[in-house]
């Protein structure tokens, strides 16, 4: 009786652990990427461009200056994804009142190019960020053409858009 009852148990931890990577139903993979997905994906990346890389830190950071633009990686464990940022500008001080929200109007009006990403302002550093996740791994090729598009975004919004957002709050 113990036995059985060890049996019962240890398959309902077995389908407790396997629920955390499959599907149950469809037998497929849930949504999300491990680290060693996207440690995979930094590296093709650099690699793509004659760097050498480990991808991420201890920390599950990483990043470079490609060209003119900084690229900056996270893998968020919690979420099972690869965040991705290319730095638009960073403050010296704390922006003025205002400045984020007139950034993010101008987000919200879609008067340039996101790159696939979304605006984000980091207090911790005092970067303003095109940033965008990824919960799926994808081809080297797809990474290297959506950063691309996502760091050309960071440049028109780091000068273009930067300058009407300077000229409507420093207007006055």
């Amino acid at each position: 009786m113990k036995s059985r009852w060890l049996g019962i148990v240890f398959c309902v931890l077995l389908l407790a652990c396997s629920s955390c990577t499959l599907n149950a139903k469809s037998g497929s993979r849930m949504k999300g990427i491990t680290r060693d997905e996207a440690v995979r994906m930094i590296q093709g990346y650099f690699k793509s461009h004659g760097l050498d890389s480990p991808g991420l830190n201890e920390n599950n950071l990483g990043g470079a200056s490609v060209a003119e633009y900084q690229i900056y990686f996270e893998y968020q464990p919690a979420k099972h994804a690869l965040k991705c940022s290319a730095l638009v500008y960073k403050f010296h001080d704390e922006p003025k009142p205002g400045v984020i929200e007139a950034f993010k109007a101008e987000e919200q009006a879609k008067t340039a190019d996101t790159g696939g990403g979304k605006l984000e302002y980091e207090p911790a550093n005092k970067g303003l960020y095109l940033s965008r996740s990824y919960t799926d791994s994808v081809s080297d090729a797809e990474f290297e053409q959506d950063l691309k598009r996502l760091m050309e975004a960071s440049e028109v919004y780091g000068d273009q858009v930067l300058e009407r957002v300077a000229s409507k709050v420093f207007q006055n």
